[in-house]
């Protein structure tokens, strides 16, 4: 554990890589065991959720090798269908073992998963529509799935779950018969895991629509893969270029996944170009306030990118209104964003913010209680005045690889102290 010393006041400028997206390769790393053999991921992001992925599969009995962003799998000797408790309470999305440990061996054990305190994110979703595949699952403390053969059927689910949508893609790619999966989520890391799954010779469409239906395959075969862009850095670091007043460019950025980011960005009073893969922002000297910014499912604006942008907002010339509709704990940040002088009253449902841009904030030591909300204290400490020390970089350091040194590479002020 350690924490981040941030000199604000520096303008950020240059050019950034967005490297691979935390949120589509975990699912695809717990993929790797439905194939039984080898698998090959590209640009996969050295954070602490992938390092608890890959010890998730080596307890399973996994090979596992990383050099550089490349991950290798093999899943070939897998015996053991149980997650070891410690691991699962590192991050929420150790759950999705629980899709294709039952897929490809009919039984698994785990227990509920940890990850940030974000509020209630019971995983129902996930236990109903995995017993309506024929999965007998005891779910009374220690999770114990059983089914002799997982079979295909039609599920609805009540709300569009990231994690939901991915464990019954996950279990279906080798059930009997063929699911079909509606209310389904739509963001594209799902498209993502959709394109590895095919690439193992699994029969998946739709994703990216509410409907997906996946036929059930007998056995799939060794795939090879490159993880898509994270859109949630990426909408990181123009965040930060613009609090700072900046001007960058991104590479390796999908335009159509961050336009909920960047549509906001332009109302804001940023100049944004794109090239192909490239996305250029130039900041105004003070940015516009947005009167009313809502939280929603993909292709609404992502809850992961709200507190980035309260951050944004709070030396924003005017009052600006965000709600939060996805985690009713999301806004821990708001506290210590006070702390840095931001002036931000939280409503009494804690889901309704009303943000007074102030002229300038003031550096203090502050805490992360989450991952982005971690990372919006240090996109708020880049524009302070002063020293910020942003504490427990543990957070930030499960979603983003090495961030002080590449905001460094853009004139941050910033390092890390263990």
């Amino acid at each position: 554990m350690g924490e981040y010393h941030i000199n604000g006041g520096k303008k950020l400028s240059g050019e950034i890589r967005v490297g691979g997206s935390k949120n589509a390769v975990l699912p695809q790393l717990a993929a790797t065991i439905l194939n039984g053999d080898i698998s090959v991921l590209h640009d996969v992001p050295r954070i602490s959720d992938v390092f608890v992925s890959i010890e998730i599969l080596q307890a399973l009995g996994a090979e596992v090798k990383l050099e550089g962003n490349t991950l290798t799998v093999n899943t070939k000797n897998i015996s053991n269908a149980s997650v070891p408790d410690y691991l699962m309470r590192e991050m929420r999305s150790s759950v999705l073992f629980m899709g294709s440990l039952l897929g490809r061996f009919g039984e698994c054990t785990l227990s509920r998963p940890g990850g940030c305190e974000l509020g209630l994110r019971p995983i129902d979703l996930h236990i109903n529509s995995l017993r309506k595949m024929n999965a007998a699952i005891d779910d009374e403390g220690i999770i114990e799935c059983k089914a002799k053969k997982l079979k295909g059927a039609k599920i609805n689910l009540d709300f569009p779950s990231v994690g939901a949508t991915e464990n019954i893609m996950l279990a279906a790619s080798l059930a009997d018969g063929t699911t079909i999966m509606s209310n389904a989520a739509k963001e594209p890391e799902i498209i993502d895991l959709q394109i590895f799954l095919n690439k193992m010779g699994a029969k998946v469409y739709g994703a990216g629509t509410d409907t997906i239906t996946i036929e059930g395959k007998s056995r799939l075969n060794r795939a090879e893969h490159s993880v898509m862009s994270d859109r949630i850095i990426a909408g990181t670091y123009l965040v930060a270029a613009a609090i700072t007043g900046g001007e960058i460019f991104l590479t390796n950025a999908v335009n159509e996944d961050i336009c909920p980011i960047t549509n906001k960005l332009k109302d804001a009073g940023c100049t944004i170009k794109t090239y192909g893969s490239k996305v250029h922002l130039k900041a105004p000297s003070r940015i516009k306030p947005i009167p009313l910014m809502r939280t929603h499912p993909h292709p609404g604006f992502p809850t992961d990118a709200q507190p980035q942008f309260m951050s944004l907002l709070s030396v924003a010339d005017g009052t600006s209104i965000v709600v939060e509709t996805v985690f009713e704990s999301r806004n821990k940040h708001i506290s210590e964003l006070r702390r840095l002088g931001a002036d931000i009253f939280l409503a009494k449902d804690g889901m309704t913010s009303l943000i007074n841009g102030v002229p300038s904030l003031t550096g203090a030591v502050v805490s992360a209680k989450d991952l982005r909300g971690g990372v919006a204290l240090i996109t708020a400490g880049l524009i302070a005045e002063g020293n910020t020390v942003v504490e427990n970089s543990n957070y930030v350091e499960r979603g983003y690889e090495c961030i002080e040194d590449e905001l460094k590479s853009l004139g941050a002020d910033i390092k890390l102290v263990s």
